[in-house]
Parts: C-alpha cells; sequence; structure tokens
C-alpha cells in the first residue's frame, strides 16, 4: 500500500474590500493649471459690461471717450438721482415688480401642483396630457403671440395687470422640472402620510412643498429673471406710459434721445434687483443644481 501525499488545496486569497478609486476623476496638475488660466480671462470678460455700464452711469453727461471714460474718477451721482427722482422710473420698477413677484408665485404654485400631479397621481390619459403639454415648449413664443394678444384684448386686458401677468403661467418648462423633481421622492412618504389621515392638500403642503424648496428656489430665480428682463409682452399690452415696465421703459429712453449715462443709470437700478434675488436664493439654488444633477 502506497502512501500518497496529499497537499491541501490552496486557500482562495481573501476578500478585499472593493474601494472606490476617485483619482481617476481628478484633474491633472496641467488641467488645473488650464482651468486658472481660462477662468483668469474669462472673469474680466464677464465683469467688464457690468463695470463699463456703472462706471459710465457715473459719468457726467458728455461725449463718451475711450479710455478715458472708463476711469472711476471723477464721479457724479447726478444721472441717478434723475432716474430715481423721475415718477415714470419709479412706476417702471412698480410694475416690474408686480409682474415680476406675482408671475413667480403663480407659476411655482401651479407648476408645483401641476408636477405632484403628472408625479404621483394615477388618472386617464395622464401621459397623454403631460406630453401634450410639454410639447409647447416646441412651439415659437412669436408664433402665439398674435393670437394671445388677441384674445387678451378682447377680453380688456390690455394696459392691466392681469392681461400682462395671466399669459406667462402656463410654464411648460416648470411643470417638467417639478415633474421630475417629486417623481423622484419615495412613495412610502405619501404611503404613510394618507394611513395617518392626511388628506391630499396637507400631503402636498406638508410633504411635497418642504422637500422641494431647493428646485423652488432653483426655478423661482430663473422664473424671476425671465419676467424681470421680459421685452416684447410686456411691449405690446403696455401701451400706456404709466403701465411699461423697466425694460421697455429704458428702451423708450434711448429713443427720446436721453443722456447715455441716464439710461446706464437706469440699467443699473434694473439690474440690481436680479442680483439681489440671486443672493438670496443662492443657497437654494446651488443645492437644487446639485441634487438635479445626482438625479440625472
Amino acid at each position: 500500500m502506497s502512501l500518497t501525499a496529499t497537499r491541501p488545496a490552496p486557500s482562495a486569497p481573501a476578500a478585499r474590500p472593493v474601494t472606490r478609486s476617485y483619482r481617476a476623476l481628478e484633474p491633472s496638475r496641467t488641467g488645473k493649471v488650464v482651468r486658472v488660466v481660462l477662468l483668469a480671462i474669462a472673469t474680466p470678460v464677464t465683469l467688464f459690461p457690468f463695470y463699463a455700464m456703472v462706471v459710465l452711469s457715473l459719468k457726467p453727461a458728455t461725449a463718451v471717450r475711450f479710455p478715458a471714460s472708463l476711469l472711476p474718477w471723477p464721479l457724479h451721482t447726478g444721472a441717478y438721482a434723475q432716474v430715481l427722482g423721475g415718477r415714470d422710473m419709479l412706476r417702471w420698477t412698480l410694475n416690474t415688480l408686480v409682474y415680476s413677484v406675482v408671475s413667480v408665485v403663480a407659476v411655482l404654485l401651479l407648476a408645483s401642483l401641476a408636477g405632484y400631479a403628472f408625479a404621483k397621481k394615477r388618472f386617464p390619459g395622464r401621459e397623454t396630457m403631460f406630453w401634450s403639454f410639454l410639447s409647447m415648449v416646441m412651439v415659437p413664443y412669436h408664433v402665439t403671440l398674435i393670437p394671445t394678444f388677441v384674445l387678451i384684448s378682447k377680453l380688456g386686458g390690455v394696459d392691466s395687470y392681469w392681461g400682462l401677468i395671466l399669459p406667462t403661467l402656463a410654464n411648460a418648462q416648470a411643470v417638467f422640472l417639478m415633474r421630475q423633481f417629486i417623481g423622484g421622492l419615495p412613495d412610502e412618504l405619501f404611503e404613510a402620510a394618507r394611513l395617518d389621515g392626511c388628506s391630499e392638500w396637507r400631503v402636498f403642503t406638508r410633504i411635497v412643498l418642504p422637500l422641494c424648496k431647493p428646485i423652488l428656489a432653483t426655478l423661482g430665480v430663473f422664473v424671476f429673471l425671465w419676467h424681470w428682463n421680459d421685452f416684447l409682452w410686456p411691449l405690446i399690452v403696455g401701451q400706456d406710459t404709466h403701465m411699461r415696465t423697466l425694460t421697455v421703459g429704458i428702451a423708450a429712453l434711448q429713443q427720446e434721445n436721453v443722456p447715455l449715462n441716464v439710461v446706464l443709470a437706469g440699467a443699473t437700478v434694473a439690474f440690481v434687483p436680479i442680483f439681489a434675488a440671486y443672493l438670496v436664493g443662492q443657497r437654494y439654488f446651488t443645492e437644487g443644481v446639485t441634487m438635479s444633477g445626482i438625479k440625472g
């Protein structure tokens, strides 16, 4: 009987914990240098128009000569006194504030309601209705401009706030963004709320809206910017001088041979609320963009 030496079977190598390496995603030293150089070039190019607008608005009403007119001295505030002291400018600012703020509140409310219905409710024809509404994005704005004005005119909405605001509330982009964001919320939250006896309105106000703060802030900044800078529709509807918005009023000043420093002072005044709105919603704006990128 021959004895054969048996070797023990080799043991399997111990499993190593799987760790992700993000070094491949980090830019190289050359990439960092290129990025810094590009940002260093893009920053003054981006900020120069704003600098020129502010500096030229603080110059006297004389001929503009470059580059001497771009020097930050001497400075005169007469153009701002003329702009802020004029009744028309104050009225135009009030019209723009009403147009922008009311539109933001209404668009966010309607878009969040529609987004919640399209994302979490089940009803016949939901997908057909949603994609039919979203197809409005593919229709050029100028195609619907004349029919919308004819309808508003027959209803007596010319030179009125409701005629200025109402046609801009059906925002397909806002509904799409809200539907995509609310669709990513877990269904367990809504089921638990309904088991606790919450009504649909309570579910919407206590669960949907608090969780949608980042996307609402992001969308609110964009909607406010769209309406504050809107020109064509306020130009058509606001035919009376007292119903003009800032964009329409400043454009009218250029046709009335108003000095350049006064026009630029009005443009600076119109820019301040936009910048302030961004500063207020910056934290939520960044969070909303980040969360949208993670979900995508």
